[in-house]
């Protein structure tokens, strides 16, 4: 790779880094290339990106961004996960990629620029995707209205069946 190649693949990174919201580093030693087009699969579906990475050209796109915490880190064969979006989806998807895959490594990540651990990985993926919690939040949000529309409801439904026991007798 000539120097003007490593420029541009620094520079596709550093912007890909930029706009990353969450990160987490893996490493993949003793994945096959079935094993890891699975992974890149399933992460896709979540619409995270997976890139095995040179370590040198990785280091410097982080700089400046919010994923240089993870600068000192990129050593060995190592993939990243990026995520644009949702800031769980790595986690969940990698680790659940984990429990059947022991060669997976969950090396560390970053969220908001702060450096997270395995456990911190794996905390994180233990919560709810962003669509689940917005859904959450919605029924919250609906199940208040939907009782006051069944208290405001009530009287009306009551007099019209007086109304109508009424007219029944009558």
């Amino acid at each position: 790779m000539n120097k003007q190649d490593k420029k541009e693949a620094i520079d596709e990174l550093h912007e890909k880094f930029a706009r990353a919201k969450t990160a987490v580093i893996t490493g993949y030693s003793g994945i096959n290339v079935e094993q890891i087009t699975d992974l890149r699969a399933k992460l896709r579906k979540s619409q995270v990106e997976y890139r095995v990475v040179k370590n040198t050209l990785a280091r410097k796109a982080a700089e400046g961004t919010g994923l240089e915490p993870l600068k000192d880190h990129f050593v060995g064969p190592v993939g990243i996960a990026l995520s644009y979006d949702d800031v769980v989806a790595p986690a969940k998807v990698l680790f659940e990629f984990s429990k059947t895959q022991e060669k997976l490594l969950l090396k560390v990540g970053v969220l908001d620029g702060k450096l997270l651990q395995q456990a911190d990985i794996k905390a994180l993926a233990s919560l709810p995707s962003l669509n689940a919690l917005r859904g959450k939040i919605v029924g919250l949000l609906q199940a208040p209205a939907s009782r006051i529309v069944g208290v405001l409801a009530a009287p009306g439904g009551q007099i019209a069946r007086v109304m109508k026991a009424k007219a029944d007798k009558g």
